[in-house]
């Protein structure tokens, strides 16, 4: 099997989560038991239930319910450990065998075998409905070698993998299924192989998940079911758990903590995670297909007032796509964009933009989103930007901007972290990617500085290649990053054995209600 360094290892526990804490009171937790709802508050209605064919980072909320990985992840660091793989190796630098865990089956009652990875993984590298195809660009071949065992011949070789099928790209579907489903796509009538399986989904107000009851992992899930209400108000959200309508709720605003940590019955938790607000930059269109401009937009953005002001200090200033407390972080690149509204007037005027020229954005509706855009607008009109935003819902604003319609020049909105850095900035900053909104090119060192970073097991190797990816993506300012976000997830007393990621996306594995 695949293993990190045990250096890597200790870079993350020791950065990464060593300001995790449970805030406010002390609960005690009994054994686990099974049974009862597990009723959460989610802030966005998602994009697709389908893995493949979802726009949105808010989307594995709910995807991590139904679908189990290939690989999955250690909480602490990120680590790949096994999921439905349960071994892995490169037998050399461009082949990894798989070895398929035996005995799963989907929710629809189809084996989980060695054809079904090959399907689903031929699915999401080729499908034309597929939108993470660039995770896995390094795969040449899917091959069959045993009833429970896949190969994947690489083009070049990439360490990174493992990582990445422990996202969308490892996320199986019933084969059986989605040659059923209209379109060849399931993005309402999810069928996966993980705890939980659909029930319905309301949209826009609520989705219902009930237990596998023939789920692989022995004794999980506790919860019966789960039972996620939208609601895109964050402090109505908050007022739910309060209230007891709901058990929990993730990505609450760092404004609410001092708030719902009043409620004698809710305890918080928090901790530092890979979520990074900022804005997306279409740079195939003006006024961001000029280097200048774009640079002047990341100067001219004061982000220690930024994180005070929107964010009520609970998160770290964002200066490139990892946090100080990363592996790869790179001091030296974090020092590019100081706050400097008068170097950003004279890159405007050098670049031949009018102040006060109107740019237009996409954003969202929400309390939260409107205040981040409001400070923003105020800190890019001391520098000459008239920023203004053009607000919808996450999931259609985001397609909106990344999709066929490529509308706005930028998106104010999150990255929601990936395992593996590598898979960060190939989905944001290759040629085709996604999350490339105007899919424009980008210069060939970066693209062969992100290979470079998936060559090598060696951490140190790999920290080299990320400090030339890094340095290249902020010097070209393809991406004006802004704030990594600490995740707070409130719950009731009822709520045990939940326990926060670095990823910052909320998984269940061990939770269950007490009385």
């Amino acid at each position: 099997m695949m293993m990190t360094t045990r250096r890597e290892v200790m870079a993350l526990i020791s950065g990464a989560l060593a300001t995790t804490t449970l805030g406010g009171r002390a609960f005690a937790e009994g054994a686990p038991k099974k049974g009862g709802t597990l009723r959460i508050s989610a802030p966005a209605n998602p994009s697709s239930l389908d893995p493949a064919t979802g726009g949105a980072g808010s989307d594995h909320a709910f995807l991590f319910t139904m679908y189990d990985t290939l690989t999955e992840w250690e909480f602490d660091t990120l680590k790949p450990k096994p999921g439905l793989a349960e071994s892995w190796k490169f037998t050399d630098p461009t082949t990894l065998v798989l070895n398929i865990r035996a005995g799963v089956t989907f929710h629809d009652g189809t084996p989980f075998d060695a054809e079904a990875v090959k399907f689903n993984l031929e699915r999401n590298r080729s499908d034309a409905k597929s939108n993470i195809k660039a995770d896995l660009l390094s795969v040449a071949a899917v091959e069959v070698t045993g009833p429970q065992q896949v190969t994947l011949k690489l083009k070049t070789p990439d360490t990174a993998l493992p990582g990445i099928l422990s996202d969308r790209a490892g996320m199986m579907v019933s084969p059986t299924a989605l040659k059923a489903a209209e379109g060849g796509v399931v993005t309402r009538k999810p069928v996966g192989a993980g705890a939980y399986s659909f029930v319905s989904w309301a949209d826009g107000e609520k989705i219902m998940v009930k237990r596998n009851e023939k789920y692989w992992k022995p004794e999980r899930p506790l919860p019966d079911g789960i039972e996620i209400s939208i609601i895109p108000e964050l402090t109505t959200g908050a007022r739910s758990v309060t209230a007891g309508q709901n058990d929990l709720i993730y990505q609450l605003p760092p404004r609410q903590k001092v708030i719902i940590e009043r409620a004698s019955s809710v305890k918080v938790v928090h901790g530092p995670t890979l979520y990074v607000f900022q804005i997306f930059l279409n740079w195939a269109k003006p006024p961001f297909d000029n280097i200048k401009v774009r640079q002047a937009l990341n100067f001219a953005i004061d982000r220690e007032s930024f994180v005070k002001a929107a964010l009520a200090g609970l998160a770290e200033p964002a200066y490139m796509n990892l946090p100080r407390a990363h592996w790869a972080y790179d001091a030296e690149v974090a020092k590019l964009y100081p706050y400097d509204p008068d170097k950003a007037r004279k890159l405007l005027a050098e670049a031949g933009f009018k102040e006060g020229t109107p740019i237009e954005f996409g954003g969202y509706p929400d309390q939260d989103s409107v205040q981040r855009q409001e400070i923003l607008i105020e800190q890019l009109r001391k520098a000459g930007i008239n920023a203004r935003f053009v607000n919808a819902p996450v999931a259609e604003a985001s397609a909106a901007f990344f999709g066929p319609e490529k509308k706005g020049a930028g998106l104010l909105s999150a990255w929601t972290g990936r395992p593996d850095p590598s898979l960060t900035y190939s989905l944001m900053f290759t040629k085709d990617a996604y999350y490339n909104g105007g899919r424009a090119p980008v210069p060939a060192e970066l693209e062969a500085a992100i290979k470079e970073s998936r060559a090598s097991e060696d951490i140190d190797t790999r920290r080299k290649a990320f400090s030339t990816v890094q340095r290249l993506v902020m010097e070209n300012a393809f991406v004006a990053p802004l704030a990594f976000q600490f995740e707070l997830v409130a719950m009731n007393k009822k709520v045990q054995g939940y326990r926060p990621n670095l990823l910052g996306k909320p998984k269940y594995d061990d939770v269950w209600l007490g009385s």
